[in-house]
Protein backbone atom coordinates (compact mmCIF):
# COMPACT_ATOMS: atom_id res chain seq x y z
CA UNK A 1 0.00 0.00 0.00
CA UNK A 2 1.17 3.58 -0.93
CA UNK A 3 2.70 5.76 2.09
CA UNK A 4 1.83 9.31 2.33
CA UNK A 5 3.98 11.59 4.28
CA UNK A 6 2.76 15.71 4.40
CA UNK A 7 2.06 15.36 0.53
CA UNK A 8 4.62 13.41 -0.74
CA UNK A 9 3.32 9.11 -1.63
CA UNK A 10 5.95 6.16 -2.10
CA UNK A 11 4.91 4.06 -4.72
CA UNK A 12 4.38 0.28 -3.21
CA UNK A 13 7.59 -1.46 -2.78
CA UNK A 14 10.05 1.44 -2.97
CA UNK A 15 12.28 3.08 -0.89
CA UNK A 16 11.69 6.41 0.97
CA UNK A 17 14.29 9.58 0.17
CA UNK A 18 15.51 8.34 3.56
CA UNK A 19 16.34 4.92 2.65
CA UNK A 20 17.61 5.72 -0.76
CA UNK A 21 20.38 8.24 1.12
CA UNK A 22 21.27 5.42 3.39
CA UNK A 23 22.09 3.13 0.52
CA UNK A 24 21.17 -0.69 0.05
CA UNK A 25 24.67 -1.74 0.87
CA UNK A 26 24.55 0.54 4.54
CA UNK A 27 21.09 -0.81 5.27
CA UNK A 28 21.95 -4.34 4.92
CA UNK A 29 24.99 -4.13 7.15
CA UNK A 30 23.30 -2.40 9.53
CA UNK A 31 19.99 -4.93 9.26
CA UNK A 32 22.54 -7.88 9.89
CA UNK A 33 24.24 -6.40 12.68
CA UNK A 34 20.94 -5.76 14.44
CA UNK A 35 20.08 -9.58 14.00
CA UNK A 36 22.90 -10.53 15.26
CA UNK A 37 22.35 -8.71 18.12
CA UNK A 38 18.73 -10.54 18.87
CA UNK A 39 20.04 -13.23 17.84
CA UNK A 40 22.90 -13.24 21.00
CA UNK A 41 20.63 -11.24 23.08
CA UNK A 42 17.21 -13.09 22.68
CA UNK A 43 17.37 -16.26 20.53
CA UNK A 44 20.13 -17.48 22.18
CA UNK A 45 18.65 -17.24 25.50
CA UNK A 46 15.14 -18.16 24.62
CA UNK A 47 16.79 -21.34 22.91
CA UNK A 48 18.81 -22.69 26.21
CA UNK A 49 15.51 -21.74 27.60
CA UNK A 50 13.61 -24.04 25.44
CA UNK A 51 16.35 -27.10 26.01
CA UNK A 52 16.18 -26.85 29.39
CA UNK A 53 12.57 -27.26 29.19
CA UNK A 54 12.42 -30.20 26.35
CA UNK A 55 14.71 -31.72 28.97
CA UNK A 56 12.22 -31.74 31.95
CA UNK A 57 9.80 -32.89 29.13
CA UNK A 58 11.58 -35.82 28.24
CA UNK A 59 12.59 -37.35 31.86
CA UNK A 60 9.54 -36.13 33.13
CA UNK A 61 11.19 -35.77 36.48
CA UNK A 62 9.78 -32.02 37.34
CA UNK A 63 8.79 -33.62 40.76
CA UNK A 64 8.52 -30.35 42.56
CA UNK A 65 5.87 -28.43 39.98
CA UNK A 66 2.75 -30.91 39.55
CA UNK A 67 -0.07 -30.60 36.88
CA UNK A 68 -2.17 -29.38 39.44
CA UNK A 69 -0.27 -26.30 40.93
CA UNK A 70 0.74 -25.28 37.40
CA UNK A 71 -3.22 -24.81 36.90
CA UNK A 72 -3.57 -23.09 39.79
CA UNK A 73 -0.65 -20.47 39.04
CA UNK A 74 -2.02 -20.02 35.50
CA UNK A 75 -5.26 -19.63 36.77
CA UNK A 76 -4.20 -17.34 39.18
CA UNK A 77 -2.54 -14.99 36.60
CA UNK A 78 -5.52 -15.13 34.25
CA UNK A 79 -7.99 -14.15 37.11
CA UNK A 80 -6.12 -11.34 38.81
CA UNK A 81 -5.36 -9.72 35.09
CA UNK A 82 -8.80 -9.95 33.78
CA UNK A 83 -10.31 -8.51 37.16
CA UNK A 84 -7.46 -5.50 36.87
CA UNK A 85 -8.53 -4.93 33.25
CA UNK A 86 -12.18 -4.46 34.12
CA UNK A 87 -11.16 -2.59 37.23
CA UNK A 88 -8.59 0.06 35.34
CA UNK A 89 -11.14 0.60 32.39
CA UNK A 90 -13.74 1.33 34.81
CA UNK A 91 -11.57 3.67 36.84
CA UNK A 92 -9.57 5.12 33.36
CA UNK A 93 -13.49 5.66 31.40
CA UNK A 94 -14.65 9.04 33.55
CA UNK A 95 -11.48 10.80 33.12
CA UNK A 96 -10.96 9.85 29.40
CA UNK A 97 -14.39 10.88 28.27
CA UNK A 98 -13.82 14.73 30.26
CA UNK A 99 -10.92 14.87 28.71
CA UNK A 100 -11.79 13.90 24.84
CA UNK A 101 -15.64 16.03 25.95
CA UNK A 102 -14.06 19.34 27.87
CA UNK A 103 -11.03 21.73 26.84
CA UNK A 104 -10.00 23.80 30.04
CA UNK A 105 -7.36 25.48 30.88
CA UNK A 106 -4.44 22.79 33.18
CA UNK A 107 -6.04 20.02 30.84
CA UNK A 108 -2.17 19.80 30.10
CA UNK A 109 -1.67 19.14 33.71
CA UNK A 110 -4.34 16.34 34.46
CA UNK A 111 -2.71 14.71 31.59
CA UNK A 112 0.68 14.68 32.70
CA UNK A 113 0.05 13.93 36.11
CA UNK A 114 -2.43 10.77 35.04
CA UNK A 115 0.73 9.47 33.54
CA UNK A 116 3.19 9.67 36.64
CA UNK A 117 2.00 6.34 38.12
CA UNK A 118 2.35 4.36 34.56
CA UNK A 119 6.24 5.60 34.49
CA UNK A 120 7.44 4.89 37.70
CA UNK A 121 8.57 1.74 39.11
CA UNK A 122 6.76 -1.01 39.74
CA UNK A 123 8.40 -1.74 43.02
CA UNK A 124 7.92 2.19 44.00
CA UNK A 125 3.93 1.43 42.90
CA UNK A 126 3.51 -1.24 44.81
CA UNK A 127 5.32 -0.06 47.96
CA UNK A 128 3.06 3.64 47.67
CA UNK A 129 0.07 1.18 47.88
CA UNK A 130 0.83 -1.00 50.55
CA UNK A 131 1.72 2.50 52.67
CA UNK A 132 -1.75 3.99 51.79
CA UNK A 133 -3.72 0.72 52.55
CA UNK A 134 -1.81 -0.09 56.56
CA UNK A 135 -2.74 3.64 56.93
CA UNK A 136 -6.47 3.03 56.96
CA UNK A 137 -5.75 -0.77 58.52
CA UNK A 138 -5.06 -3.25 56.26
CA UNK A 139 -2.54 -5.89 57.43
CA UNK A 140 0.53 -7.07 55.79
CA UNK A 141 2.41 -10.00 57.14
CA UNK A 142 4.45 -11.02 53.83
CA UNK A 143 2.07 -14.61 54.08
CA UNK A 144 -1.39 -13.89 53.36
CA UNK A 145 -1.40 -11.51 50.50
CA UNK A 146 -4.26 -9.54 49.59
CA UNK A 147 -5.58 -9.73 46.40
CA UNK A 148 -7.54 -6.29 46.61
CA UNK A 149 -4.43 -4.19 47.13
CA UNK A 150 -3.18 -6.26 43.63
CA UNK A 151 -5.93 -5.26 42.20
CA UNK A 152 -5.85 -1.32 43.30
CA UNK A 153 -1.84 -1.29 42.91
CA UNK A 154 -2.79 -2.52 39.04
CA UNK A 155 -5.27 0.08 38.37
CA UNK A 156 -3.13 2.96 39.62
CA UNK A 157 -0.32 1.80 37.21
CA UNK A 158 -2.38 1.32 34.53
CA UNK A 159 -4.88 4.10 34.36
CA UNK A 160 -3.13 6.23 32.09
CA UNK A 161 -3.25 3.64 29.22
CA UNK A 162 -7.40 3.73 29.64
CA UNK A 163 -6.79 7.28 29.19
CA UNK A 164 -4.52 7.72 26.55
CA UNK A 165 -5.47 4.77 24.40
CA UNK A 166 -9.34 5.36 24.26
CA UNK A 167 -9.41 9.23 25.02
CA UNK A 168 -6.94 9.93 21.83
CA UNK A 169 -9.74 7.66 20.07
CA UNK A 170 -12.61 9.27 21.92
CA UNK A 171 -11.44 13.25 21.19
CA UNK A 172 -11.11 12.00 17.07
CA UNK A 173 -14.54 10.49 16.76
CA UNK A 174 -17.08 12.19 14.46
CA UNK A 175 -19.69 13.87 16.76
CA UNK A 176 -22.66 14.46 14.14
CA UNK A 177 -23.85 10.90 14.87
CA UNK A 178 -24.06 11.59 18.58
CA UNK A 179 -25.83 15.20 17.89
CA UNK A 180 -28.43 13.27 15.48
CA UNK A 181 -29.03 11.03 18.20
CA UNK A 182 -29.61 13.80 20.44
CA UNK A 183 -32.08 16.07 18.05
CA UNK A 184 -33.92 13.10 18.05
CA UNK A 185 -34.73 12.92 21.43
CA UNK A 186 -32.32 10.30 23.13
CA UNK A 187 -30.81 11.69 26.65
CA UNK A 188 -27.29 11.74 27.17
CA UNK A 189 -27.37 8.20 28.57
CA UNK A 190 -29.18 7.06 25.81
CA UNK A 191 -26.80 8.78 23.43
CA UNK A 192 -23.02 7.06 25.43
CA UNK A 193 -24.53 3.53 25.56
CA UNK A 194 -26.57 3.46 22.53
CA UNK A 195 -24.16 5.50 20.13
CA UNK A 196 -21.12 6.22 21.74
CA UNK A 197 -20.01 3.13 23.28
CA UNK A 198 -20.15 1.08 20.36
CA UNK A 199 -17.81 3.07 18.37
CA UNK A 200 -15.30 3.19 21.11
CA UNK A 201 -15.29 -0.63 20.91
CA UNK A 202 -12.11 -0.82 18.65
CA UNK A 203 -10.33 1.62 21.65
CA UNK A 204 -11.36 -0.45 24.60
CA UNK A 205 -10.52 -4.18 23.36
CA UNK A 206 -7.14 -2.60 22.39
CA UNK A 207 -6.95 -0.26 25.89
CA UNK A 208 -7.93 -3.74 27.62
CA UNK A 209 -5.85 -6.00 25.99
CA UNK A 210 -2.34 -3.53 26.94
CA UNK A 211 -3.60 -3.54 30.75
CA UNK A 212 -3.94 -6.94 30.53
CA UNK A 213 -0.56 -7.76 29.03
CA UNK A 214 0.62 -5.51 31.78
CA UNK A 215 -0.82 -7.08 34.28
CA UNK A 216 -0.46 -10.94 32.97
CA UNK A 217 3.27 -10.37 33.09
CA UNK A 218 2.95 -8.27 36.45
CA UNK A 219 5.87 -8.88 39.04
CA UNK A 220 6.99 -6.09 41.23
CA UNK A 221 3.67 -6.02 42.45
CA UNK A 222 2.68 -9.51 42.42
CA UNK A 223 5.89 -9.66 44.76
CA UNK A 224 5.24 -7.26 47.09
CA UNK A 225 1.50 -7.39 47.57
CA UNK A 226 1.01 -10.84 47.16
CA UNK A 227 3.09 -12.76 49.47
CA UNK A 228 3.97 -16.04 49.40
CA UNK A 229 0.54 -17.14 48.86
CA UNK A 230 -0.66 -14.77 45.73
CA UNK A 231 2.05 -16.56 43.46
CA UNK A 232 1.38 -15.92 39.34
CA UNK A 233 3.16 -17.39 36.56
CA UNK A 234 6.19 -14.69 36.82
CA UNK A 235 6.85 -14.55 40.40
CA UNK A 236 6.80 -18.63 40.68
CA UNK A 237 9.27 -18.55 37.52
CA UNK A 238 11.91 -16.02 40.13
CA UNK A 239 11.01 -18.64 43.14
CA UNK A 240 11.70 -21.82 41.70
CA UNK A 241 15.08 -20.50 40.28
CA UNK A 242 16.30 -18.18 42.66
CA UNK A 243 14.72 -19.28 46.09
CA UNK A 244 14.63 -23.30 45.54
CA UNK A 245 17.39 -23.58 42.65
CA UNK A 246 15.11 -25.44 40.80
CA UNK A 247 15.69 -24.62 37.13
CA UNK A 248 13.57 -27.50 35.57
CA UNK A 249 10.10 -25.99 37.21
CA UNK A 250 11.19 -22.56 36.20
CA UNK A 251 11.96 -23.47 32.89
CA UNK A 252 8.79 -25.34 32.43
CA UNK A 253 6.51 -22.07 33.76
CA UNK A 254 8.82 -19.68 31.53
CA UNK A 255 7.93 -21.92 28.23
CA UNK A 256 4.47 -21.48 29.26
CA UNK A 257 4.58 -17.43 29.86
CA UNK A 258 6.70 -17.09 26.69
CA UNK A 259 3.96 -18.64 24.58
CA UNK A 260 1.04 -16.54 26.38
CA UNK A 261 2.40 -13.11 26.59
CA UNK A 262 4.01 -13.64 22.67
CA UNK A 263 0.31 -14.61 21.79
CA UNK A 264 -1.07 -11.52 23.79
CA UNK A 265 1.56 -9.39 22.15
CA UNK A 266 0.60 -9.94 18.89
CA UNK A 267 -3.14 -9.97 19.31
CA UNK A 268 -2.05 -6.36 20.52
CA UNK A 269 -0.60 -5.07 17.92
CA UNK A 270 -3.57 -6.22 15.50
CA UNK A 271 -5.84 -4.38 18.09
CA UNK A 272 -3.50 -1.02 17.58
CA UNK A 273 -3.31 -1.20 14.14
CA UNK A 274 -7.18 -1.81 13.94
CA UNK A 275 -7.63 1.62 16.28
CA UNK A 276 -5.67 3.69 13.92
CA UNK A 277 -6.77 2.27 10.79
CA UNK A 278 -10.32 3.34 12.37
CA UNK A 279 -9.90 6.10 14.30
CA UNK A 280 -11.97 9.54 13.79
CA UNK A 281 -11.02 12.58 12.09
CA UNK A 282 -9.84 14.91 14.14
CA UNK A 283 -10.49 17.82 11.21
CA UNK A 284 -14.24 16.99 12.61
CA UNK A 285 -13.71 17.49 16.12
CA UNK A 286 -15.29 20.35 17.88
CA UNK A 287 -14.83 21.92 21.19
CA UNK A 288 -17.19 23.34 23.14
CA UNK A 289 -16.18 26.84 23.50
CA UNK A 290 -18.20 27.39 27.23
CA UNK A 291 -18.96 24.95 29.74
CA UNK A 292 -22.11 24.82 31.67
CA UNK A 293 -21.78 24.62 35.31
CA UNK A 294 -23.40 21.25 35.48
CA UNK A 295 -20.34 20.23 33.08
CA UNK A 296 -17.67 21.84 35.41
CA UNK A 297 -19.07 20.06 38.28
CA UNK A 298 -18.91 16.79 36.58
CA UNK A 299 -15.46 17.47 35.17
CA UNK A 300 -13.81 18.90 38.65
CA UNK A 301 -15.67 15.63 40.02
CA UNK A 302 -13.89 13.42 37.75
CA UNK A 303 -10.49 15.09 37.67
CA UNK A 304 -10.58 15.77 41.85
CA UNK A 305 -11.29 11.93 42.34
CA UNK A 306 -9.38 10.18 39.69
CA UNK A 307 -6.18 12.40 40.71
CA UNK A 308 -6.67 11.67 44.23
CA UNK A 309 -6.89 8.04 43.80
CA UNK A 310 -3.51 7.75 41.79
CA UNK A 311 -1.57 10.39 43.34
CA UNK A 312 -2.54 10.34 47.04
CA UNK A 313 -0.51 6.93 47.66
CA UNK A 314 2.51 8.68 46.69
CA UNK A 315 1.44 11.76 49.25
CA UNK A 316 1.66 9.26 51.79
CA UNK A 317 4.90 7.33 50.57
CA UNK A 318 6.46 10.97 50.52
CA UNK A 319 4.86 11.48 54.35
CA UNK A 320 5.79 8.10 55.42
CA UNK A 321 9.88 8.52 54.09
CA UNK A 322 10.47 12.07 56.09
CA UNK A 323 8.21 10.63 59.60
CA UNK A 324 10.64 9.71 62.10
CA UNK A 325 9.98 9.00 65.58
CA UNK A 326 10.74 12.87 66.57
CA UNK A 327 8.42 13.89 64.40
CA UNK A 328 9.61 14.56 61.01
CA UNK A 329 13.33 14.79 59.57
CA UNK A 330 15.51 13.54 56.59
CA UNK A 331 16.98 10.68 58.88
CA UNK A 332 15.95 7.80 56.63
CA UNK A 333 17.25 9.35 53.52
CA UNK A 334 20.42 10.08 55.70
CA UNK A 335 20.71 6.23 55.66
CA UNK A 336 20.52 5.72 52.70
CA UNK A 337 24.40 6.64 52.09
CA UNK A 338 24.82 3.85 54.93
CA UNK A 339 25.00 0.08 54.11
CA UNK A 340 22.45 -1.84 56.19
CA UNK A 341 23.16 -5.33 57.21
CA UNK A 342 20.73 -6.73 54.78
CA UNK A 343 22.06 -5.74 51.68
CA UNK A 344 25.72 -6.22 50.36
CA UNK A 345 25.49 -2.15 49.20
CA UNK A 346 24.65 1.15 50.73
CA UNK A 347 21.06 1.78 48.79
CA UNK A 348 22.87 5.00 47.61
CA UNK A 349 25.75 2.98 45.89
CA UNK A 350 22.83 0.37 44.44
CA UNK A 351 21.10 4.15 43.19
CA UNK A 352 24.35 5.05 41.36
CA UNK A 353 24.40 1.57 39.73
CA UNK A 354 21.24 1.94 38.39
CA UNK A 355 21.62 5.50 37.28
CA UNK A 356 24.93 3.93 35.39
CA UNK A 357 23.43 0.94 34.05
CA UNK A 358 20.27 3.16 32.73
CA UNK A 359 22.92 5.33 30.70
CA UNK A 360 24.61 2.35 29.15
CA UNK A 361 21.21 0.45 28.45
CA UNK A 362 19.84 3.60 26.60
CA UNK A 363 23.04 3.97 25.09
CA UNK A 364 22.84 0.60 23.99
CA UNK A 365 19.67 0.56 22.84
CA UNK A 366 19.95 3.79 21.01
CA UNK A 367 22.53 2.77 18.86
CA UNK A 368 20.37 -0.48 18.18
CA UNK A 369 17.17 1.37 17.36
CA UNK A 370 18.85 3.48 15.34
CA UNK A 371 20.51 1.20 13.61
CA UNK A 372 17.40 -1.01 12.87
CA UNK A 373 15.40 2.36 12.32
CA UNK A 374 17.67 3.39 9.66
CA UNK A 375 18.05 -0.35 7.54
CA UNK A 376 14.05 -0.90 7.77
CA UNK A 377 13.66 2.42 5.40
CA UNK A 378 15.05 0.76 3.01
CA UNK A 379 12.29 -1.97 0.97
CA UNK A 380 13.79 -5.50 1.26
CA UNK A 381 12.75 -8.43 2.91
CA UNK A 382 15.88 -8.42 4.90
CA UNK A 383 14.58 -4.68 6.31
CA UNK A 384 10.97 -5.99 7.01
CA UNK A 385 12.56 -8.91 9.15
CA UNK A 386 15.17 -6.61 10.96
CA UNK A 387 11.96 -4.63 11.74
CA UNK A 388 9.81 -7.50 13.27
CA UNK A 389 12.73 -8.69 14.89
CA UNK A 390 13.29 -5.70 17.06
CA UNK A 391 9.71 -5.84 18.74
CA UNK A 392 10.59 -9.43 19.82
CA UNK A 393 11.31 -8.47 22.73
CA UNK A 394 7.97 -6.94 23.57
CA UNK A 395 6.76 -10.86 23.69
CA UNK A 396 9.10 -11.86 26.72
CA UNK A 397 8.80 -10.64 29.89
CA UNK A 398 11.73 -9.52 31.60
CA UNK A 399 11.27 -12.35 34.40
CA UNK A 400 11.54 -14.68 31.30
CA UNK A 401 14.64 -12.97 29.51
CA UNK A 402 16.96 -12.87 32.60
CA UNK A 403 15.36 -16.47 33.07
CA UNK A 404 16.84 -16.98 29.98
CA UNK A 405 20.02 -15.64 30.60
CA UNK A 406 20.64 -17.24 33.68
CA UNK A 407 20.63 -21.02 32.10
CA UNK A 408 21.90 -19.38 28.58
CA UNK A 409 25.04 -17.42 29.67
CA UNK A 410 26.48 -20.24 31.84
CA UNK A 411 29.77 -19.52 30.34
CA UNK A 412 33.01 -17.99 31.53
CA UNK A 413 30.91 -16.41 34.70
CA UNK A 414 29.45 -14.01 32.30
CA UNK A 415 26.01 -14.43 34.18
CA UNK A 416 27.38 -12.86 37.20
CA UNK A 417 28.65 -9.66 35.36
CA UNK A 418 27.12 -6.46 35.63
CA UNK A 419 27.24 -6.44 31.80
CA UNK A 420 24.48 -8.95 31.30
CA UNK A 421 22.45 -6.57 33.21
CA UNK A 422 23.72 -3.71 31.09
CA UNK A 423 22.42 -5.85 27.75
CA UNK A 424 19.42 -6.83 29.55
CA UNK A 425 17.81 -3.60 30.55
CA UNK A 426 19.06 -2.90 26.90
CA UNK A 427 17.35 -5.31 25.10
CA UNK A 428 14.00 -4.14 26.92
CA UNK A 429 14.03 -0.77 26.12
CA UNK A 430 14.93 -1.49 22.35
CA UNK A 431 11.70 -1.35 20.57
CA UNK A 432 10.84 1.87 22.87
CA UNK A 433 13.70 3.67 20.81
CA UNK A 434 12.50 1.91 18.04
CA UNK A 435 8.83 3.08 18.60
CA UNK A 436 10.54 6.77 18.93
CA UNK A 437 12.30 6.91 15.71
CA UNK A 438 10.16 5.04 13.16
CA UNK A 439 7.32 7.16 12.99
CA UNK A 440 9.40 10.05 12.83
CA UNK A 441 11.59 8.81 10.35
CA UNK A 442 9.01 8.15 8.15
CA UNK A 443 7.26 11.74 8.50
CA UNK A 444 10.46 13.40 7.34
CA UNK A 445 9.55 15.45 4.07
CA UNK A 446 10.71 13.11 1.22
CA UNK A 447 10.67 16.83 -0.83
CA UNK A 448 13.15 18.58 1.31
CA UNK A 449 15.70 15.42 1.64
CA UNK A 450 15.55 15.30 -2.32
CA UNK A 451 16.06 18.27 -2.61
CA UNK A 452 19.02 18.78 -0.61
CA UNK A 453 20.73 15.93 -3.51
CA UNK A 454 19.64 17.89 -5.96
CA UNK A 455 20.97 21.24 -5.01
CA UNK A 456 24.79 19.50 -4.70
CA UNK A 457 24.70 17.87 -1.97
CA UNK A 458 26.36 14.37 -1.12
CA UNK A 459 24.07 11.64 0.94
CA UNK A 460 26.30 11.91 4.11
CA UNK A 461 25.56 15.82 4.17
CA UNK A 462 21.64 15.79 3.58
CA UNK A 463 21.44 12.73 6.76
CA UNK A 464 24.14 14.93 9.09
CA UNK A 465 22.84 18.53 8.38
CA UNK A 466 19.13 17.58 7.27
CA UNK A 467 17.87 14.45 8.85
CA UNK A 468 20.21 14.46 11.96
CA UNK A 469 18.31 17.83 13.10
CA UNK A 470 15.21 17.27 12.55
CA UNK A 471 15.20 12.92 13.93
CA UNK A 472 17.43 14.28 17.45
CA UNK A 473 14.23 14.83 19.34
CA UNK A 474 12.87 11.69 18.64
CA UNK A 475 16.39 9.91 19.21
CA UNK A 476 16.79 11.89 22.44
CA UNK A 477 12.83 10.92 23.61
CA UNK A 478 13.63 7.00 23.14
CA UNK A 479 16.94 7.15 24.73
CA UNK A 480 14.93 8.61 27.46
CA UNK A 481 12.21 5.63 27.71
CA UNK A 482 14.82 3.00 27.57
CA UNK A 483 17.01 4.90 30.72
CA UNK A 484 13.47 5.27 32.45
CA UNK A 485 12.65 1.68 32.10
CA UNK A 486 16.41 0.88 33.04
CA UNK A 487 16.04 2.72 36.39
CA UNK A 488 12.73 0.87 37.32
CA UNK A 489 13.73 -2.45 36.13
CA UNK A 490 13.38 -4.79 38.83
CA UNK A 491 12.42 -8.32 36.64
CA UNK A 492 15.21 -9.40 34.74
CA UNK A 493 17.41 -8.06 37.33
CA UNK A 494 16.60 -10.15 40.66
CA UNK A 495 18.12 -13.06 38.28
CA UNK A 496 21.43 -11.02 36.94
CA UNK A 497 21.77 -8.47 39.51
CA UNK A 498 23.46 -10.94 42.50
CA UNK A 499 26.58 -9.27 43.30
CA UNK A 500 27.76 -5.98 45.05
CA UNK A 501 28.91 -4.75 41.63
CA UNK A 502 25.45 -5.29 40.18
CA UNK A 503 23.41 -4.68 43.08
CA UNK A 504 20.27 -2.07 41.47
CA UNK A 505 17.96 0.32 43.72
CA UNK A 506 14.61 -1.57 42.84
CA UNK A 507 16.77 -4.50 44.72
CA UNK A 508 17.44 -2.48 47.46
CA UNK A 509 13.87 -1.42 48.24
CA UNK A 510 12.77 -4.92 48.15
CA UNK A 511 15.88 -5.75 50.49
CA UNK A 512 14.34 -3.30 53.03
CA UNK A 513 10.98 -3.19 52.90
CA UNK A 514 11.49 -7.54 53.66
CA UNK A 515 12.75 -6.48 57.24
CA UNK A 516 10.61 -5.91 60.23
CA UNK A 517 11.46 -2.02 62.20
CA UNK A 518 10.19 1.27 61.49
CA UNK A 519 13.36 2.17 60.45
CA UNK A 520 13.70 0.00 57.05
CA UNK A 521 10.49 0.66 56.36
CA UNK A 522 10.91 4.87 56.45
CA UNK A 523 14.60 3.83 54.24
CA UNK A 524 12.46 2.09 52.24
CA UNK A 525 10.26 4.79 51.38
CA UNK A 526 13.33 7.24 50.85
CA UNK A 527 14.70 5.29 48.70
CA UNK A 528 11.40 4.77 46.69
CA UNK A 529 11.44 8.82 46.68
CA UNK A 530 14.75 9.32 45.05
CA UNK A 531 13.94 6.46 42.17
CA UNK A 532 10.95 7.88 41.80
CA UNK A 533 11.95 11.10 41.37
CA UNK A 534 14.86 10.43 39.12
CA UNK A 535 12.44 8.23 36.98
CA UNK A 536 9.76 11.30 36.48
CA UNK A 537 12.65 13.72 35.96
CA UNK A 538 13.81 11.72 32.75
CA UNK A 539 10.45 11.22 31.26
CA UNK A 540 9.56 14.97 32.16
CA UNK A 541 12.92 15.59 30.16
CA UNK A 542 11.15 13.69 27.16
CA UNK A 543 8.21 15.58 26.73
CA UNK A 544 10.05 19.15 26.85
CA UNK A 545 11.71 17.41 23.88
CA UNK A 546 8.52 15.88 22.22
CA UNK A 547 7.19 19.41 21.99
CA UNK A 548 9.41 19.78 18.88
CA UNK A 549 7.99 16.65 17.30
CA UNK A 550 4.20 17.28 18.28
CA UNK A 551 2.36 15.06 20.76
CA UNK A 552 0.96 12.31 19.04
CA UNK A 553 3.46 9.90 19.45
CA UNK A 554 3.26 8.79 23.18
Amino acid sequence: MARTVQGVTDPPGESSAFGRLVGDRVSRGLGIAVLAFIAITVAYPALAMVRRFLKVAGERNAETLSFGSTVDIVGFTITQAALSTLLTLAAGLPLAHVLAEYSFRGRRVVEVATLVPFVLPTVVVAIAVQRALISVGMNFDGIDGSLPAILIAHVVFNVAVVVRVVGVYWRAMDRRPNEAAAVLGSTPLSVFWRVTLPRLRPALVAASAVVFLFTFTSFGVIVILGGLSRSTIETEIYRYAITRNDFSAAALLAVVQAVAVGGLAYLNQRLQGRVGASGGSPARRRWSQTMSWQQVLHAGTVIVITLGFLLSPFALLAWRSVRVDSGFGLDHYAALALRPAVLPISPARAVVHSVVFAAAAAIVATVIGVAASVSAQVSSRLARIVETAVLVPLGISAVTLGFGYLVGFTFLELRRSPVLVVVAHAVIGLPFVVAALLPAIRSLDNGVLDAGVVLGATPAHVLRRIALPLLRPAILAGAGFAAAVSLGEFGASGFLARGRSSFTAPQAVFGLLGQPGADFQGQAAALCIVLGLLVVLVVLLIDRGRSTLGRGWL
